[in-house]
């Protein structure tokens, strides 16, 4: 029996050992496991997230000097990260300046110039487009090729705008597409690949996707490009953060100066002050367009804008929170920039004595202290913000100073990853990683050529050179030079290119040479015989309101005193009848657009002493119908819809005006659009119901 027990102890010793020495090999495994867990984590390539947003202005974001709009996690990365106060997009519009993200490659090497599909050129012009291609080029092997070949998921969400499927060109997953309005539904591209419900907000389904894609690969390197559409126009903004700036603005002292300021052509004639200020008060588009004139929003305070941009910030926010949860901040590069610059002159020319609603739809911020905005080659228009967050690389809260453009972030993410640059692919690129890791960085001259005429102005085409902290821009329809000093003027209002003629040709001959270099396609004069290039738009017959009618004159003969600006409809050809519905001598006005109205306005001293009212005799088009609205010192007096073919009378009494100055807008705004034509036999102003004028 004891024996028995002694070998029974002896049994539960070996099984015991047995179990240590498993239990420590187990523990031993783990600890070895996790090493290597530990090591592949760490020596895992860097993920990267590039957050563009569109339109968004140098000046809109906080840590750039905006006091209106409230950007935290936009500055909050600039905190952790390096902000660059001279970054620049290569073009002032958007398919270009994307391009040269994705190629590393100037605009104009590459001949894709333009947006796409690009702006029909006018009669007025005197310049046709240079050639210009109409969607990225095959043969480039593209920043997310690139990162696939190395072993990346990649994903592009939101606006392309190469005129391609962006899997075409290195991307696993897209969801792209154009924007009709930012509150469900978008538009109809995105009814089957961003599923959204009424109330929904688009930039918020847009994060949701980027969120769900770096979720799906958190265990593999990815590139995410966020190519947001906001803050592009439709301005609208989230309606929580619209009342909520709404009561931020109406708290704020208002500030000193002009709302707007005309910008004048500086290819052009000079204009004088009183020319100028003569324009500023006749806003009409023919008048504008013949002075080559266009007006630039000088303040931040569209409400509806603001949300938008908070509604853009809150993704940023959103993505980093994303990235902490999964553990991969420390190892995921984020860069924010913007494409151009941001719209504070509208898109298509727009005037400005309207409703602030109206004026919120067409002027997103303003761009101050930079001059000019998207379409323009001041730095208003190119001039964008930068924020790179690199952990553990950079100093944190830092700024650079060096001049970096949108052809460097391909060579500038190839070395940041440790991958083998592709020069020959990135030729126009210069890597920027000495400014990230605080050296001195000078890549040198940046060029900018845009061969065709802008939708946000009347300036000529034309190109620049920026080379250290002098700038030279040239435009192409009379060869007129302008020379700045950045450092000394931002705003670019010196020009020296008088004052220092040595610098102006050794800057004018580097930006010629560079054009010859890349082969830059220019524009050329039209003639009689002359033709459109390749790839250029034009407007179809008869689309010039000039050669239907002369619908200035014609408001002039049929109410002396009022003037018209804002109209359309060429195919109904605006001006005065002979006869119409029973009436002699009738006017027809035409919206310009579903919601641009026509307006006839004029200023006019209401006499002391005297019962006056305006009378009018409106009727419509049978096809269609319109709504009349009367605006007295900017403020409503009438909203009235025209929906029967027969003249009706309006009298509006504007005695309680007497002894003052009255500014009425008569406008003539679409309800649908088909036949929104307005038939006015009489505008009247009566006096003591006699003395008729």
């Amino acid at each position: 029996m004891v024996a028995i027990n002694k070998w029974r102890t002896q049994k539960v010793e070996k099984i015991n050992m047995k179990k240590s020495a498993l239990l420590v090999a187990s523990i031993l495994l783990t600890f070895l496991l996790g090493n290597i867990a530990l090591g592949a984590q760490k020596n895992r390539k860097p993920n990267v997230v590039f957050f563009l947003v569109d339109d968004l202005g140098w000046s809109d974001v906080g840590c750039y000097g905006s006091a209106f709009h409230e950007t935290p996690n936009i500055d909050q990365l600039a905190k952790e990260g390096m902000r660059f106060d001279n970054a620049y997009a290569t073009c002032h519009v958007c398919s270009p300046s994307r391009a040269s993200i994705l190629t590393g490659k100037y605009p104009a090497r590459t001949d894709l110039t333009e947006w796409l599909r690009g702006r029909p050129e006018r009669d007025f012009e005197k310049l046709h487009s240079a050639q210009k291609l109409m969607s990225l080029p095959d043969e480039e092997i593209t920043l997310a090729e690139t990162f696939k070949q190395h072993g990346y998921a990649t994903a592009n969400y939101g606006k392309a705008h190469l005129s391609k499927d962006p899997k075409t060109y290195g991307f696993d997953e897209a969801i792209t597409g154009w924007v009709r309005s930012y509150y469900h539904p978008f538009s109809p591209q995105y009814e089957k690949t961003l599923p959204a419900k009424k109330g929904d907000y688009y930039t918020d389904k847009l994060t949701d996707a980027a969120l769900d894609f770096i979720e799906r690969n958190k265990d593999r390197p990815f590139f995410v490009h966020l190519e947001h559409f906001a803050v592009h126009d439709p301005i609208q903004g989230r309606k929580d953060l619209v009342e909520k700036y709404e009561k931020k603005l109406a708290g704020m002292p208002r500030k000193k100066g002009p709302e707007y300021i005309l910008e004048p052509n500086p290819d052009g004639p000079a204009l004088s002050k009183d020319e100028l200020k003569a324009l500023e008060e006749e806003d009409a588009l023919n008048l504008h367009q013949d002075k080559r004139v266009w007006w630039v929003k000088q303040k931040q305070d569209n409400v509806e804008f603001a949300g938008m941009l908070e509604a853009t910030d809150e993704s940023l926010g959103r993505i980093r929170a994303k990235l902490n949860e999964l553990g991969l901040a420390g190892n995921t590069i984020v860069i924010f920039t913007g494409d151009n610059g941001g719209m504070s002159a509208s898109n298509q020319y727009r005037g400005i004595h309207h409703p602030q609603q109206t004026l919120n739809s067409r002027f997103a911020s303003s761009n101050l202290p930079l001059r000019g905005a998207k379409g323009w080659n001041y730095e208003g228009g190119i001039r964008v913000p930068l924020v790179v967050h690199w952990p553990g690389q950079i100093k944190i809260n830092s700024t650079s100073h060096a001049v970096v453009t949108g052809t460097d972030y391909y060579p500038t993410l190839l070395e940041m990853m440790g991958l083998p640059a592709k020069p020959k692919q990135h030729v126009d690129g210069k890597s920027f990683v000495p400014a990230l890791k605080g050296k001195v960085h000078d890549r040198g001259a940046i060029y900018w050529h845009f061969p065709h005429y802008s939708n946000h102005g009347y300036q000529s085409p034309g190109g620049a050179i920026r080379l250290g902290n002098h700038k030279l821009l040239e435009y192409y329809e009379n060869g007129s030079v302008q020379l700045f000093d950045l450092e000394n003027d931002l705003g670019e209002q010196n020009d020296l290119s008088k004052a220092k003629p040595e610098i102006t040709k050794k800057l004018l001959k580097m930006l010629h040479d560079w054009r010859r270099e890349v082969d830059a396609k220019m524009p050329y004069p039209k003639t009689a015989t002359s033709k459109p290039a390749k790839g250029s738009r034009v407007t179809k017959p008869n689309n010039d309101r000039r050669s239907v009618s002369n619908l200035a004159t014609d408001v002039a003969t049929f109410a002396p005193g009022w003037k018209v600006r804002d109209w359309g409809g060429p195919a109904m050809k605006p001006g005065l009848r002979t006869q119409w519905d029973g009436r002699n001598k009738v006017l027809l006005t035409h919206p310009l657009s579903k919601t641009v109205p026509c307006v006839l306005f004029r200023k006019f001293n209401v006499p002391a002493g005297k019962k006056t009212s305006l009378k009018l005799e409106v009727t419509n088009n049978p096809k269609g119908n319109w709504k009349l609205v009367i605006l007295i010192n900017g403020a409503q007096a009438l909203s009235k819809d025209i929906e029967e073919t027969k003249w009706q009378q309006v009298h509006i009494d504007l005695t309680k005006y007497a002894g003052e100055s009255v500014a009425i807008e008569l406008q003539n705004q679409a309800t649908g659009w088909s036949h929104e034509a307005a038939y006015w036999s009489q505008i009247k102003l009566v006096y003591s119901d006699s003395d008729v004028k």
